[in-house]
């Protein structure tokens, strides 16, 4: 064949270009920039409850809850120049804000998203935040809607399907919700030498995001700022990842968000986006007000700035020398009300807490999740070491009712309880007090967290033993009937003989023996909660015995009780220890890190206890009075049959733990409630 003239093959490229084929295109400069979306309606593609405000602010979740909502930018982008070519640089800017209808909870957040089409239309709210789907016919974890996708998520839950960090974090995800890194949301404060300041995504502040990938180096960088902020020098992510595998030549850019339980609004205000080069800048003059920002009053503050300097400097004085005046007292102003004097001798100043911990310093700061925040401190008079958990609440939920719970489990005296010491409140905080665990909570130990040794058998077996003689004690030898409710590793601590302390009676209720013991509040944490608990919401001392149950296998194993994996999706601890019952294999269930090193009779009996408290009837399940003896080797353990114990058809089938829990993973470990009576973690 003859070689084509060079100006017919100029002209043919012209040609392609004109025409945007794609296939002879390659990746250029595409950019956008909006700097509020006032008329932009039709030049996004919305779906679910996404919308423009007639303020000129996008909207992807209104109030509602269970809801998601999609927006894209309509046309394409060129990120290859060949279908297996490599991903070129791009950058992108947005401005966000995230509105809760509760001051101290959110659900459940966003993502900017790139992806080969913008149908989402089948993927699941709340934590999946209209990004994945959940099978529905079986009970496998959440499923990528599409493959190749990439985003960076805003999340403002803590779930444990996901592996999550905290319920404020950004994190870096590719086809799951499972970071490949997250970190909590911060910045690093050029203007005070790079110090990292910790920021709230729920705040309903405009906050800024920068996601820039860098083609040469493969490195992707996330930055946040508060809105007024230069970029910070240093992101607060980085992760140096190919993303020629994920992202296809041709792909779309946008947003997705959704909402749990509570309902939240997800606003974007500014969105700017750029192929081999920086991200177009932002005009914040012309940015949309996010609603209710006190945007008039600003303005007039600012006048008054400038029209009366000298009198400005006079108030600011003033405001001053009376904020001098009484900072000591606000400082440790407390809420007492008549009805608490009862409580006196129970109840902690806020003085006292505070120089206890050096003013709740982070140096002191034990754990952190939904419920708040845990810091170790040392009492000013006694010198003696106490563990301070601070909780938000609201007065109008029955804060007196519940501290005089508190108060009369703080009457409870056993080897194996977490003694709680008493409380103190001050307005919208409960603070509780208990005795320090300096070894730290059983789960470090058996997921190798913070370093942590390995336990070996004996010591497992024994903390088997402390964990049920406190349950025991609960249940049967106090005064009251005292239903934990949120049985779990993380809420056994060690001393430091590494005895077992079942602790956390943040969910703990009280009943006189002989009453009808139920609770229409369903609460407790994903795996451990009894079936019955779920559907019903009647809680017994029998769905503390389930949660124990699991709580066995769970220790056993070495794994927690619900796991997620890409291969096998979901899947419950008991079931797969059911599976190896039934092939006679129950032993290679055991931690495999024993290496074999176990008493093989008592490990078989607890395995088999384990399944016999996970049973999903009630009926079923030994009283802890029972489960003492067989511990104890007072009683032989019952034989457990295929007839008996046709138990993994009923986990697997009856009704899955009932869909509406297993769609949403509620972890509640906090004592707030929302109008259904749970709180949940992501």
């Amino acid at each position: 064949m003859e070689h084509l003239p060079m100006s017919f093959l100029v002209a043919f490229f012209l040609l392609c270009l004109s025409l945007n084929l794609p296939e002879f295109c390659v990746a250029g400069n595409e950019s956008f920039a909006f700097s509020g979306f006032a008329g932009s309606a039709n030049n996004l593609t919305l779906d679910g409850t996404a919308k423009v405000t007639g303020e000129g602010i996008l909207e992807l979740t209104n109030k509602d809850a269970n809801v998601e909502g999609h927006a894209f930018h309509p046309t394409p982008v060129q990120f290859k120049d060949l279908p297996n070519g490599t991903v070129q640089s791009f950058s992108l800017r947005f401005v966000f804000a995230i509105i809760s209808a509760y001051s101290d909870g959110s659900s459940d957040g966003m993502a900017i998203v790139i992806a080969p089409k913008m149908d989402f239309s089948n993927a699941s709210p709340a934590q999946y935040l209209g990004l994945l789907k959940l099978n529905s016919q079986s009970n496998d974890s959440a499923s990528a809607s599409s493959d190749n996708v990439f985003a960076v998520e805003l999340d403002t839950i803590q779930n444990e399907e996901f592996q999550d960090i905290d319920n404020n974090h950004v994190g870096i995800d590719i086809n799951t919700l499972s970071s490949i890194q997250a970190k909590t949301a911060a910045f690093y404060d050029d203007k005070e030498g790079g110090m990292f300041k910790n920021l709230s995504l729920r705040s309903g502040e405009a906050m800024q995001v920068w996601v820039e990938y860098d083609g040469k180096a493969k490195q992707i960088n996330v930055t946040l700022a508060p809105v007024g902020r230069d970029k910070p020098s240093k992101p607060l992510l980085s992760n140096v990842t190919d993303l020629s595998a994920v992202i296809t030549e041709q792909a779309y850019v946008g947003f997705s968000a959704a909402t749990g339980p509570i309902g939240s609004q997800h606003f974007v205000l500014a969105w700017s986006f750029a192929m081999n080069g920086p991200a177009p800048p932002i005009d914040f003059k012309k940015m949309p007000e996010l609603p209710n920002s006190g945007h008039h009053h600003k303005t007039l503050t600012k006048d008054l700035e400038i029209a009366l300097p000298t009198a400005a400097f006079v108030i600011l004085a003033i405001c001053m020398a009376i904020f001098l005046l009484v900072q000591r007292k606000l400082t440790y102003a407390e809420v007492r009300e008549a009805w608490e004097v009862e409580f006196g001798p129970h109840r902690f100043s806020y003085k006292e807490l505070f120089d206890a911990t050096e003013g709740f310093k982070s140096k002191h700061l034990l754990g952190a999740g939904g419920f708040g925040k845990v810091y170790k401190g040392i009492l000013p008079k006694s010198k003696s070491e106490v563990a301070v958990k601070r909780v938000s609440h609201d007065s109008s939920q029955g804060i007196k009712e519940f501290v005089s719970e508190v108060v009369s489990i703080g009457h409870l005296r056993h080897r194996n309880l977490v003694q709680l010491l008493g409380y103190c409140r001050r307005k919208g905080e409960l603070l509780l007090v208990y005795d320090y665990m300096p070894n730290g909570s059983l789960d470090k130990y058996l997921y190798g967290e913070e370093n942590k040794p390995l336990l070996e058998w004996g010591q497992r077996f024994q903390i088997i033993k402390d964990v049920a003689s406190g349950l025991f004690y609960l249940h049967e030898n106090w005064e009251k009937v005292v239903i934990h409710r949120d049985i779990k590793a993380s809420n056994v601590l060690l001393d430091g003989g590494m005895i077992a302390h079942l602790g956390d009676f943040g969910l703990a209720r009280l009943y006189d023996h002989g009453t009808d013991l139920q609770t229409t509040h369903v609460v407790g944490t994903m795996g451990y909660i009894a079936p019955e608990l779920s559907r019903t919401g009647k809680a017994s001392p029998l769905t503390d015995v389930f949660a124990f149950g699991t709580f066995l296998l769970e220790v056993t194993c070495g794994k927690r009780p619900v796991s997620n994996s890409v291969q096998h999706g979901r899947t419950m601890l008991v079931d797969r220890v059911l599976e190896y019952w039934h092939r006679g294999a129950l032993k290679e269930t055991v931690d495999s890190r024993l290496q074999g090193n176990y008493n093989v009779d008592e490990v078989q009996m607890v395995l088999t206890l384990g399944l016999m408290c996970s049973h999903p009837f009630p009926g079923e399940r030994p009283p802890m009075r029972q489960v003492m003896q067989y511990l104890d080797g007072d009683a032989p353990l019952p034989e457990l049959t295929p007839a008996n114990m046709s138990l993994l058809s009923l986990m697997q089938n009856q009704l899955s733990f009932d869909q509406s829990v297993l769609q949403y993973p509620w972890s509640v470990t906090s004592m707030g409630t929302m109008t259904t009576g749970i709180s949940v973690g992501r």
